[in-house]
């Protein structure tokens, strides 16, 4: 077990920390229990308190140190208070895994506005709001894995998930820009990109899928997310931005990579020439 320090009435630990949102099930919960296992104390976040409970059960289960909170990433406000405990509790995350993301199939003229904005404001604000409260401190301590997790539909469009890839190219153009602005600051970034997940958001997307898209949308064996999971976490330790689970996903990500890559090399050349 980890030796405690006690000073001002709280509690602190030599453990690493990691933050997860959607930590409670499907590829979160599987990087908690990854990281967990390397000796980190994961903070798991969800929206769902009864599913955190459990996950937490499992996951002490395994002898792994772990915290869980009701959060919704899309407050910004309650993000930052909630961080700001854990780097009180805990210290600086060595981990920040931006999980949380919800689905709503549907071709775009035939749904309701809400569901481009729930999609919008959960899978890329979300995940924005997450890093914005624990990237400063990370960059402080000149150390630390940022990893996102993206979608295939992330990396070309869907039809009858305009909303969604529209959230996923957020995410992923998000993570090409913060990798560029956090180079050289010792905080790495890394964003996953994998195809349909065997999680229980993809068991309640399925039968809403429009059927026409269906063939295509639905071509593929769905990864396990521990799958997933590794893959992210593996790339991330070894330094690389994109996690493509699959050979198929990985040659679309090299293609499309070639020209972000270039830019981003630039990008980071003036900004070494510039820096105060």
């Amino acid at each position: 077990m980890s030796e405690h320090l006690v000073a001002a009435g709280v509690v602190r630990t030599h453990r690493p920390l990691a933050i997860i949102s959607g930590g409670s099930s499907g590829i979160g919960f599987c990087i908690a229990e990854i990281l967990g296992s390397r000796g980190c104390t994961v903070a798991i976040l969800g929206r769902d308190p009864a599913r955190l409970a459990r996950a937490r059960e499992k996951l002490e289960a395994q002898g792994i140190a772990v915290v869980a909170h009701a959060l919704d990433v899309r407050d910004f406000a309650a993000c930052t208070a909630l961080v700001d405990a854990l780097l009180a509790a805990h210290g600086t995350p060595l981990w920040v895994v931006a999980s949380a993301g919800i689905v709503e199939p549907g071709f775009f003229l035939e749904q309701d506005v809400a569901a481009t904005h729930a999609q919008v404001e959960t899978n890329f604000l979300g995940t924005a709001n997450l890093v914005r409260a624990a990237a400063p401190s990370m960059v402080a301590a000149g150390q630390g894995h940022i990893a996102l997790v993206a979608s295939a539909a992330g990396l070309f469009g869907v039809a009858g998930y305009a909303g969604y890839c529209a959230s996923k190219f957020a995410v992923r153009g998000f993570a090409e820009a913060l990798r560029i602005e956090l180079a050289g600051s010792g905080v790495r970034v890394t964003v996953s990109v994998p195809p349909d997940t065997d999680t229980p958001q993809l068991a309640q997307e399925r039968p809403r899928r429009p059927a026409a898209i269906a063939p295509f949308a639905g071509s593929g064996r769905p990864l396990a997310p521990q799958v997933v999971a590794a893959h992210l976490v593996r790339t991330a330790e070894r330094g690389g931005f994109m996690s493509a689970p699959t050979a198929q996903l990985a040659a679309i990500a090299r293609l499309q990579g070639l020209a972000s890559g270039v830019f981003a090399r630039v990008q980071m050349r003036l900004l070494r020439r510039n820096k105060p």
